[in-house]
């Protein structure tokens, strides 16, 4: 059993519970939809990795910025995207909060401060200490959270990111969401040295390297660093252990990995700690099958909207390729 939690404790946590299931259930409507041919291009899911997302993003003010990857669904929610706008993007509507116009790989929403999924492994790091270079400049309080995997840790615009991080004392989080493999590729095959957090030694900066299954530490410890950074003591890089459930995208079968060694970490599913966590704190049943309930209705309207959305007039394929 464990421990049982006060109530705001048991409040906070319920809530992000219900922010992971929100991700879960999305992203396999997604999968659904991908499947029946309504979403087309590139899909890469988050199942299995909503704790990252979720505790990292709850550790910051609504002003702090995130730069997120192809893998961007699970940020942009946990940032608090609208479901309906989200989906109709995957659907490649003209209401998607990219107007159609990214898909996948590129969410984005200026007034979230959501500065976009971007498709370039490792490309966007360099964009992200950019980023927090306005901030610094313009004497903000600002910080920036980039996510990243592990493939992208061997690109040199990896190393230029935080090489100029560290000169500047940038106020940038780096959150290596390791999964382990690179697409298809373990890491022990592409890291001589597992631990992607020891990299910032090089650069003189601060660096952390936890386990990505449980919520609230993810927080916790994301939170040092922004409180860090707010500080104007510099970045920092963080290495957070996760894992994939489903393949690198919806066309990878995933065979390069067991049935035991998926099992074995889905057992560790940071929904199902959660849960578990919040009963043992005190936490009703049936409300987390309202909760469910809750979500499933949110899912399934925005799948509805996406699918009665228009298709963007072929006018709009010229939008946005030149500045004004």
């Amino acid at each position: 059993m464990g421990k049982k939690l006060n109530a705001e404790s048991l409040k906070e946590l319920t809530s992000f519970y219900r922010e992971m299931l929100l991700i879960r259930r999305f992203e396999e409507a997604a999968a659904k939809a991908y499947g029946s041919g309504k979403i087309g291009g590139f899909c890469h899911l988050y199942i299995g990795q909503e704790a990252v997302g979720v505790g990292a993003i709850a550790a910051l003010e609504d002003s702090d910025q995130i730069v997120s990857t192809y893998r961007d669904h699970g940020h942009a929610l946990a940032r608090g995207l609208d479901p309906k706008a989200l989906m109709a993007e995957l659907f490649g509507k003209r209401t998607g909060v990219s107007k159609g116009n990214g898909g996948s790989m590129h969410f984005f929403d200026k007034e979230k401060n959501f500065l976009g999924g971007h498709g370039i492994v490792g490309g966007h790091i360099s964009l992200a200490a950019g980023v927090a270079y306005a901030n610094k400049y313009s004497k903000t309080q600002k910080v920036c959270v980039c996510f990243f995997g592990d493939g992208a840790a061997n690109i040199g615009s990896f190393h230029e990111g935080l090489n100029l991080a560290a000169v500047w004392k940038l106020p940038l989080i780096l959150i290596c969401e390791n999964n382990h493999y690179a697409m298809g590729t373990p890491e022990y095959r592409s890291l001589t040295v597992k631990d992607v957090s020891i990299r910032a030694v090089a650069y003189n900066i601060a660096r952390d390297r936890i386990e990505g299954d449980e919520v609230r530490k993810v927080r916790d410890h994301v939170k040092v660093a922004v409180e860090r950074a707010r500080r104007g003591e510099g970045p920092t890089l963080i290495e957070v252990s996760t894992y994939r459930f489903r393949g690198h995208s919806m066309s990878d079968p995933a065979k390069y990995r067991t049935k035991e060694e998926v099992d074995e970490h889905k057992a560790r599913d940071p929904l199902l700690r959660a849960r578990q966590d919040i009963i043992d704190g005190g936490g009703k049943e049936t409300d987390l099958e309202n909760i469910e309930e809750e979500i499933m209705k949110i899912v399934e309207e925005s799948v509805d909207f996406a699918e009665k959305s228009e298709e963007p007039p072929p006018a709009w394929l010229y939008n946005h390729v030149y500045a004004d």
